[in-house]
């Protein structure tokens, strides 16, 4: 089994991003495996490990479709809708929670939901 080669921060050579690199430059990795880590020392805490992609074999982010579009759109209204009470939040719901601040605590508001 062969091993990544590691760098140190901000030392890795020309060529090689992170996900968040690539993404900001419209790429995405493409299927390829990490090609290297970057590993940065901290003081109580095991090492930071950051994976590194070849730039020279990403390939462009796919387009969002308007199919694509629309699923987005309908995940982010059930992550807004509160299960208790059905209504629309105006956020997202914590999943602490479960369900909208005014259903977990109903004792809490003085006046009646106006939605």
């Amino acid at each position: 089994m062969a091993t990544l080669p590691v760098y140190r921060w901000r030392l890795a050579p020309d060529g090689y991003a992170t996900y968040r690199q690539l993404r900001a430059l419209g790429l995405r990795p493409g299927g390829q495996g990490v090609a290297a880590q970057l590993e940065r020392r901290r003081r109580r805490r095991g090492p930071l490990v950051a994976y590194l992609y070849r730039i020279d074999r990403a390939m462009p982010v796919r387009p969002m479709t308007p199919g694509r579009w629309a699923a987005l759109a309908k995940a982010n209204v059930a992550r807004r809708t509160c299960p208790a009470c059905r209504l629309d939040a105006g956020y997202v719901i914590p999943t602490s929670l479960g369900m909208c601040v005014t259903c977990a605590y109903p004792a809490s508001s003085d006046s009646p939901r106006s939605d």
